[in-house]
């Protein structure tokens, strides 16, 4: 009960104190959905809506907070939510839709709901947003990043790329996209300078990137998947560290042939991925790396997975079709701390 105890307390002052993901100030006015966690809801395939929960101290949740706000619901699937001041952005891909929110009240502000096509993630540089947009998944030729006029909430601009653009980190003026690929698959990470508003150079890395990281002292970790067997092509996963003012890999690491890594985190010094069930660690330091060999925790079930601080958060979906779970981990001792019922299909998981 003690270890429980300081677990929330040391947590609920982390959530509180630190900047959530893309801020740098404290934003006011402040409303009933700060200092927690947004967690995003796909919902069913092909028809209802997905949702988005608020956790608050690590013991309580709120499911479908925008539904209870504005008497109305985000569309199908709800993929992703991304930040700017205030305002959260989001991504609902099937219904083409940006709901743009204030990100402490939930309050509908506006719609983005044209020149979308399958749109993926979303981050902002300053008065301007950009959204991944797949297009037709079985079209290699169709896919773009829109540019978004922040304070009209209109796209001005659309920057061709190539196929399955997903998700985005920015370093100074450029943006970096990994392309995970549509149906089909790919391994390159485009880099978009942010004042030109044009791809200014491709990195290739492993086959279907599927989460980066930025390690503070200038370099980009991502880590892809590998082809997965289903396709007929199956090929290993890898991590790849790109020097950003190089802009190249400098240092790869191979997994097995079978092996699918994804949800990649960088917290306190150490690198965390997800693997068959388990969660691996090691520090995140190039010097002397080495892909860990066996896993921390496992037994799991995670869709996706964040590490904050001392804890571990990971969603499980469970069946695809009934309400998942958010299952937290105390990453000292490896103990479960609580599970809370969460919405269908739980993905995406985020500071506020």
């Amino acid at each position: 009960m003690k270890i429980r105890i300081l677990l929330v307390a040391f947590l609920s002052l982390y959530l509180f104190s630190c900047s959530s993901d893309d801020d740098t100030s404290t934003p006011t006015p402040l409303g009933n959905f700060q200092d927690g966690l947004l967690i995003t809801n796909q919902g069913p395939f092909n028809e209802g809506f997905g949702t988005v929960s608020f956790v608050s101290g690590l013991t309580t949740v709120q499911n479908d907070i925008f539904q209870t706000v504005n008497n109305d619901n985000l569309g199908n699937i709800v993929q992703s939510i991304g930040f700017s001041g205030n305002q959260a952005y989001i991504v609902a891909n099937v219904s083409n839709r940006i709901t743009v929110v204030n990100r402490f009240t939930f309050e509908e502000q506006a719609r983005i709901d044209t020149g979308l096509d399958n749109p993926r993630f979303f981050i902002a540089i300053g008065n301007k947003g950009y959204v991944t947009n797949w297009g037709d998944g079985t079209n290699p030729d169709d896919d773009y990043v829109s540019v978004i006029d922040l304070t009209t909430n209109t796209i001005t601009t659309n920057i061709p790329v190539a196929e399955g653009p997903e998700s985005l980190v920015v370093s100074g003026n450029n943006i970096y996209v990994a392309h995970k690929g549509g149906f089909g698959v790919n391994n390159i990470i485009s880099v978009i300078d942010a004042s030109t508003d044009q791809v200014s150079t491709t990195i290739e890395v492993g086959d279907v990137p599927n989460s980066m990281q930025l390690d503070g002292v200038g370099n980009l970790w991502v880590l892809s998947g590998g082809n997965p067997g289903f396709i007929g092509d199956e090929t290993a996963g890898s991590l790849s560290i790109i020097d950003l003012q190089a802009e190249e890999v400098f240092q790869t690491y191979e997994f097995d042939a079978t092996e699918h890594p994804n949800a990649l985190n960088l917290e306190n010094g150490a690198l965390y991925y997800y693997l068959n069930g388990g969660i691996y660690e090691n520090t995140a330091s190039f010097v002397d790396f080495s892909l860990p060999e066996e896993p921390i925790l496992d037994g799991l079930n995670f869709f996706n997975m964040r590490i904050i601080s001392n804890a571990i958060f990971g969603v499980n979906a469970g069946d695809f079709a009934s309400n998942g779970s958010l299952e937290i981990y105390n990453l000292n001792t490896l103990e479960l701390f609580d599970s809370l019922e969460l919405g269908i299909i739980p993905d995406q998981i985020y500071i506020n």
